[in-house]
């Protein structure tokens, strides 16, 4: 995994709220449909339902759960050490949230936006990054 100083507050609160709020899984659809899957509704409903699955995951994985929330209260590069070692340590997990939170970026390529506000979107694309 690799944090750049500068953004390891913001990957550290970022990913604790994209994983916090990110949830189950979408099913991809077919190219007729993705117009559909565009619109305000249906890029929130990626969103609620990604943050859903992320916090179902979180509450089962303790260890997780506690280095994500600490990092809101800590300094970027803290926090963004303190997530890339326990994901390191845990690479299943790490993988498992990956996969959860892939809708995201899914999503965002399919319609050519941004569903994330900055901070968040930063933090995302860092934790995907690896």
């Amino acid at each position: 995994m690799k944090f750049n100083g500068s953004g390891a507050r913001g990957l550290g609160v970022g990913i604790g709220c994209v994983l916090g709020g990110v949830a189950a899984s979408l099913v991809t659809l077919p190219a007729a449909a993705a117009a559909d899957q565009c619109n305000a509704d249906a890029l929130a409903g990626t969103v609620s339902t990604v943050t859903g699955a992320a916090q179902q995951y979180l509450v089962a994985h303790p260890g997780a759960n506690q280095v994500v929330t600490a990092a809101y209260g800590q300094p970027r590069d803290q926090a963004a050490a303190n997530i890339r070692g326990y994901f390191t340590a845990n690479p299943a997990e790490y993988h498992d949230l990956r996969g959860i939170l892939a809708p995201i970026g899914d999503v965002q390529r399919r319609c050519n936006v941004t569903v994330l506000p900055p901070a968040l979107a930063s933090a995302y694309s860092e934790f995907m990054a690896g």
